[in-house]
């Protein structure tokens, strides 16, 4: 099965650990917040690695930097998604500490690759 390049990245294979995660803590969430917290959470995790993906597939190098920008918002927007899921009680000290190593860990990465690619273009125009 081919494979395409995003998928070969790092931060995408971080970026889908990520989505498994937390789909597995807001399975315990309650129902009330099914369209709440609960939907929030996953789609934010879900829009990290859908934006590493669909940027790789721009042909314009500025395309690409954007939705990296956007994946990296998605991140911010989950901490503070968590922070309230865990004042509320929906989610257990670990199961945030685990999260957060998550991003920390891949958000670097996301800026790292914004910037190399971005100082490309910068390169390849005199």
């Amino acid at each position: 099965m081919h494979q395409y390049n995003f998928e070969k990245l790092e931060i995408y294979q971080n970026a889908k650990l990520l989505v498994l995660e937390i789909y597995k803590v807001t399975n315990h969430f309650p129902s009330s917040e099914i369209y709440g917290l609960t939907n929030q959470l996953r789609r934010a995790s879900v829009s990290v690695g859908s934006n590493i993906a669909e940027g790789s597939g721009r042909t314009n190098i500025k395309e690409y930097g954007h939705f990296l920008q956007i994946a990296y918002g998605s991140c911010m927007e989950m901490l503070f998604q968590l922070s309230v899921a865990k004042e509320l009680g929906y989610l257990f000290q670990e199961e945030e500490i685990k999260i957060r190593n998550i991003i920390q860990s891949l958000t670097p990465k996301i800026a790292a690759l914004r910037k190399t690619i971005l100082s490309k273009k910068l390169n390849a125009n005199p």
